[in-house]
């Protein structure tokens, strides 16, 4: 019962590893708000998990306030994130790279400007963002993607360094590709091949799953990681070496 008692939001909640960081979480006790653009799958976890489910898009400032109106919050986990295609970087729409950056990027800022706000001013709170080795060892043909999530790793450094004063934690996961609904946008199509491709480069022989961010996740949030602040754990199975 490493979170027993605290509040917790973990957006992108309804699926992949926002799903497995909601069930780590509240298997440790928290109580989870799960926020997540598809009302069904945020209602099926929360109804999982006993905990709350809310239709939520992360790229909305009115969404956040409400969100953050209804704290205090002890732990958030800005999980939510999109991609485009395999592609060339000139081939990449306008409308495809506004959208990743969004989702991945202002996201994290629509958070600060709220929810992080709120623990600043109680003086308390872990903030986690789910980033991707992607934004440390970037593959080809990702390249936005690529670039939004090392956006993330450092936006996580710079707001940890600003934020360690005021009581709050900011730390990042950076798994590899996983059992999630990106995984056939980060290959371009799932198929047996393409699976043994990707597994390839991961010398630990297997993709990041929902149980392992969770576990993660669960340390970087809880007191045992109080002295934690600006890191990038890689969750990765070795791809980064």
């Amino acid at each position: 019962m490493r979170l027993n008692g605290k509040t917790a939001i973990v957006t992108g909640g309804g699926s992949g590893f926002g799903a497995g960081i909601v069930r780590k979480f509240a298997a440790e006790g928290a109580r989870v708000t799960v926020a997540d653009i598809n009302a069904d799958a945020a209602q099926a976890v929360a109804s999982e998990t006993g905990g709350t489910p809310l239709t939520m898009d992360v790229t909305s400032l009115a969404d956040w306030e409400r969100l953050a109106a209804q704290g205090p919050w002890d732990i958030l986990v800005n999980n939510a994130g999109t991609t485009h295609l395999p592609q060339p970087m000139e081939q990449v729409s306008e409308e495809e790279f506004d959208r990743v950056f969004a989702v991945n990027g202002k996201s994290i800022y629509l958070s600060a400007r709220t929810v992080v706000a709120g623990m600043k001013a109680r003086g308390m709170g872990a903030v986690l963002n789910v980033a991707s080795t992607a934004g440390v060892s970037p593959r080809p043909n990702l390249n936005w993607y690529n670039a939004s999530k090392g956006w993330v790793i450092t936006a996580t450094r710079a707001m940890a360094v600003e934020l360690a004063p005021h009581g709050v934690r900011v730390n990042a996961l950076n798994p590899v590709a996983g059992e999630t609904p990106l995984l056939a946008s980060f290959m371009g199509e799932d198929t047996p091949e393409m699976r043994a491709k990707f597994l390839s480069t991961i010398p630990m022989g297997r993709f990041s799953t929902p149980e392992d961010l969770g576990n993660a996740a669960c340390y970087l949030c809880s007191d045992e990681a109080s002295m934690v602040t600006g890191v990038g754990l890689e969750v990765d199975g070795g791809r980064c070496i």
